[in-house]
């Protein structure tokens, strides 16, 4: 049995993670070992925490620690915008930059032929739910400049069109770019921006 068999888990592990490969998860392992009280131990309790109490909030899909999350459940955010992202990276983008004062709803994708993903795929049908029962006056495309995020904006445009104001996001946002590699000013700039579909 190797002596740093338990290690060797960890750092292939790690490696999994996005932006990670072998040799950045093996720098990060040596330094927790180092570190351990001061950060292994801790990373390990969050870990823990976080895998046994982290959900999909009810409402938007982002994801927290409770049923409905902090945004859903603030009043002070219900103006009426609700902000439609590709998935839960890009909502933490938006708030990052912290311009947009309304709601969202996390599709958890886009429509995509080559793979086979469908709307009922998606959270479409509860968006288009959403936007009946809530007293939503906007809808913000911010899906990304991606062939699939525009096929999938001008079908949730084609299925909310004379329901509510759709917009989305203009300037800033170059074409095949993602929310979650963009800086705060890009995001601000396309949120502020936006255009009317």
């Amino acid at each position: 049995m190797s002596s740093t068999r338990d290690i060797d888990t960890l750092i292939d592990l790690l490696a999994r993670l996005p932006g990670l490969g072998p040799r950045s998860a093996r720098r990060a392992v040596l330094h927790l070992i180092r570190k351990r009280d001061l950060m292994l131990t801790p990373l390990a309790d969050a870990l823990r925490l976080v895998a046994e109490t982290a959900r999909e909030c009810a409402s938007c899909g982002n994801v927290g620690t409770t049923e409905i999350c902090d945004i859903c459940a603030s009043e002070k955010r219900a103006n009426g915008e609700l902000c439609v992202v590709e998935d839960v990276a890009d909502l933490w983008a938006m708030e990052r930059a912290g311009v947009f004062g309304g709601r969202y709803h996390v599709l958890g994708g886009t429509l995509s032929a080559l793979d086979a993903i469908r709307p009922e795929d998606l959270r479409i049908p509860q968006l288009v739910e959403r936007v009946g029962a809530e007293s939503i006056t906007e809808v913000i495309l911010a899906l990304n400049a991606t062939v699939d995020g525009q096929t999938t904006a001008h079908y949730i445009a084609d299925r909310l069109e004379g329901r509510v104001r759709l917009t989305s996001l203009a300037q800033g946002v170059p074409i095949g770019g993602e929310l979650d590699y963009l800086d705060d000013g890009t995001i601000t700039a396309a949120l502020r921006a936006r255009k009317s579909l």
